[in-house]
């Protein structure tokens, strides 16, 4: 009983986080425009450039870039690292250029754009092979993988020994994310799942809710980061016997409120 409650206070304060303060901080709701943010994801805006440059046409990431996949993202976890980069509370440590980009945004292009990249992909299935992380020809280029089992034992049960939780106590089943409070993990980029994990471990990236990230990154090993992400990068959001995940919100929490999404 007592971890539930405890588990129970972990969500609850997270949900709070990412909600409470900024959506108090305004009043009403706020619009997100999907053409607008399609522009800007498709043809950049002044000299921001377009987004798909380096996230790829369909948003998939680039393992060779080390760029994370926007596609089917829930849409508060896309604007929240834009306007953690445009204040500064993470340092893009991949390209050198978010930074500098997110500042080129107004606030309500950076939700426009997180509306619209939400939507690329088939959300509720895993995307084509093509989409996802080429885990063979990272080999064959010298990149070491973990071991998929080992990886999905710790994403759905934890390291109990050593006091890891569970990827999903908080990321849900195989990583497919709870909308609005923990984003989607499962289907990432392989490159860009070990490359966070190592900036949580090391405190290089620090933006995270509670330090939740940080205390189990430090956690675990070289040999188990690798593990989780060579699951995670090819995890299915469908639990077996059920064609359907769950719905997601019609509406996005950013620091203006509640967004509807809409033209």
């Amino acid at each position: 009983m007592r971890r539930f409650s405890t588990l129970a206070s972990v969500v609850i304060g997270a949900a709070v986080w990412v909600a409470g303060p900024q959506a108090q901080a305004a009043e009403g709701h706020a619009s997100a425009s999907i053409s607008n943010g399609k522009a800007i994801f498709t043809q950049g805006k002044g000299d921001v450039p377009a987004c798909n440059s380096c996230h790829g046409e369909g948003g998939m990431g680039n393992d060779a870039m080390g760029t994370p996949r926007l596609a089917g993202q829930i849409s508060q976890f896309i604007v929240k690292p834009l306007e953690d980069f445009a204040n500064d509370r993470r340092q893009d440590t991949t390209m050198f250029v978010m930074n500098t980009n997110a500042k080129g945004l107004s606030p309500q292009d950076r939700r426009d754009v997180a509306a619209y990249a939400s939507t690329l992909g088939p959300h509720g299935t895993l995307p084509g092979a093509s989409d996802l992380s080429n885990l063979a020809d990272l080999k064959a280029g010298g990149t070491e993988l973990g071991v998929g089992y080992q990886g999905k034992a710790i994403v759905n049960y934890g390291i109990p020994e050593r006091g890891v939780p569970a990827c999903r106590s908080c990321h849900d089943y195989n990583g497919r994310g709870v909308d609005p409070i923990y984003p989607m993990i499962g289907g990432q980029k392989f490159v860009y799942l070990i490359n966070q994990l190592n900036h949580w471990r090391d405190g290089s990236r620090a933006n995270d809710p509670m330090a939740q990230m940080q205390k189990v990154a430090k956690s675990l090993t070289d040999s188990e980061i690798r593990d989780i992400a060579t699951f995670l990068s090819h995890a299915s959001p469908l639990t077996i016997g059920n064609s359907r995940t769950p719905e997601r919100h019609g509406f996005m929490t950013f620091d203006t409120g509640s967004t509807t999404v809409g033209d």
